[in-house]
C-alpha cells in the first residue's frame, strides 16, 4: 500500500464567469468561448489586456495556457508570473496551482515552504486539490513540520468533496493509525469510495482488504475483483495479488498459466514478491515448463530487489544445477536486470 505522492493537479481553462467587471466580461467571455473551441490564439487575444488590467481569472487561465503551452509556447516562469497575479488577489485555482509549481521547481527554484504558504491559502477557501496536496505535505514532512494529523485533516476536507486521490490517503492512514487510530473499517470506507471512481491504488488496497478480511468478511471473490481492476491499470501489487489468487484457487479457479501471467507483469515492474513467485513457478513446472536456470534466476532477482524468501529458495534449487547452469542463470541475472525485469 502507498500513499501518492505531491500530484501535479494544473486545472483546464476555468469554466468562471466574472460579473464583477461589466467592462471586462465581454472580453473574458469572448476568450473563454473561443478557448473552449480550441481557438486559443483568440483567448490569448482576449485575455490578455483584462489581466493586465487585474482581471484575476483571465490571470489564471493566462498562467495555465502558458504551463501547457496551449496557444503560446510553453513557459513555466511566464505562467508563475500570471500565477502569482491572480493569486495575490486570492484566486484559489491560482494559488493551488502556483504553490505546485514551486513543488516541482517549474519556473522557480524549488521551494516547498512557499509552496506550503499558497497551498495553504487555496486550501483555506476549500479547493480539494490543494488541501489534498497539503496534506502530503503534512504526512511527509515537505515544506512543513510532519504532522500527520494535520494530513489527517486537510485530507478529511478534500475526500468529503468526493476527490479520489484523497480518499485513497486517507484510507491508508487509517490502516496504517497514522494521525488516527487505526480502523480498518474506515480506511475499507474510503477505499471503496476512490475505487468507485476508478482510483487504482485504492482499488488494489481494497482487493487486499478483502483477501485478508481487514475491515471486512474475507471475499476472495471481491478481492480478485478489485484487484484485476486495478491490475488492468499496471499496479504492480495488485497484479502480484492476483496472481496468488489464481496460483492458489482462491476467489478463482486455479489457473497457473493466469497466474504467471500476473507475476510476470508485476516482475517486470521491480515488484519483489511477484519475483519469488515466478521462481516457484520454474521450480516446480507450474504454468511454465520446469526450468531451473530460470527459477534460479529469478529467485536471485527477488532476492537483490529484498524478498527475504528468494536466497533459500536459489540455494534450494542450485543444489540440483550444474556448475555450467548455474553460471548461465547468473548470465541471464545480468541481463534481466540490464533490461530493468523487461522480456526476461
Amino acid at each position: 500500500m502507498r500513499k501518492n505522492t505531491v500530484n501535479k493537479y494544473f486545472l483546464s481553462l476555468l469554466l468562471l464567469l466574472c460579473l464583477s467587471f461589466p467592462s471586462w466580461s465581454a472580453d473574458f467571455n469572448r476568450g473563454l468561448t473561443a478557448a473552449q473551441n480550441g481557438d486559443f490564439a483568440t483567448a490569448l487575444r482576449e485575455w490578455t489586456p483584462v489581466a493586465e488590467q487585474g482581471h484575476a481569472d483571465a490571470q489564471s487561465n493566462l498562467g495555465v495556457m502558458y504551463h501547457t503551452g496551449k496557444g503560446v509556447p510553453q513557459d513555466y516562469k511566464t505562467a508563475v508570473k500570471w500565477f502569482t497575479l491572480a493569486a495575490k488577489q486570492g484566486h484559489a485555482d491560482a494559488q493551488s496551482n502556483l504553490g505546485l509549481m514551486y513543488v516541482k521547481g517549474e519556473g522557480v527554484p524549488r521551494d516547498y515552504k512557499t509552496a506550503a504558504t499558497w497551498l495553504t491559502l487555496a486550501a483555506e477557501q476549500g479547493y480539494a486539490k490543494a488541501q489534498y496536496n497539503l496534506g502530503v505535505m503534512y504526512d511527509t514532512g515537505k515544506g512543513v513540520p510532519q504532522d500527520y494529523k494535520t494530513a489527517v485533516k486537510w485530507f478529511t476536507l478534500a475526500a468529503e468533496q468526493g476527490d479520489a486521490d484523497t480518499q485513497s490517503n486517507l484510507g491508508l492512514m487509517y490502516v496504517k493509525g497514522e494521525g488516527v487510530p487505526q480502523d480498518y473499517e474506515t480506511a475499507v470506507k474510503w477505499f471503496t469510495l476512490a475505487a468507485e471512481q476508478g482510483h487504482a491504488g485504492a482499488q488494489s488496497n481494497l482487493g487486499a482488504t478483502y483477501a485478508k478480511g481487514a475491515g471486512v468478511p474475507r471475499d476472495y471473490k471481491t478481492a480478485v475483483k478489485w484487484s484485476t481492476l486495478a491490475a488492468e491499470q499496471d499496479v504492480a501489487k495488485a497484479q502480484s495479488n492476483l496472481g496468488l489468487m489464481y496460483a492458489n484457487g482462491n476467489g478463482v479457479s486455479q489457473d497457473y498459466k493466469i497466474a504467471v501471467k500476473w507475476f510476470a507483469l508485476a516482475a517486470e515492474q521491480g515488484d519483489a514478491g511477484a519475483q519469488f513467485n515466478l521462481g516457484v513457478m520454474y521450480a516446480n513446472g507450474n504454468g511454465v515448463s520446469q526450468d531451473v536456470i530460470y527459477a534460479h534466476m529469478w529467485f536471485d532477482i527477488a532476492a537483490s530487489s529484498g524478498n527475504e524468501n528468494a536466497t533459500e529458495g536459489r540455494d534450494i534449487v542450485a543444489k540440483s544445477m550444474t556448475r555450467q547452469q548455474i553460471g548461465e542463470a547468473r548470465k541471464l541475472t545480468r541481463e534481466c536486470v540490464a533490461k530493468n525485469y523487461k522480456d526476461c
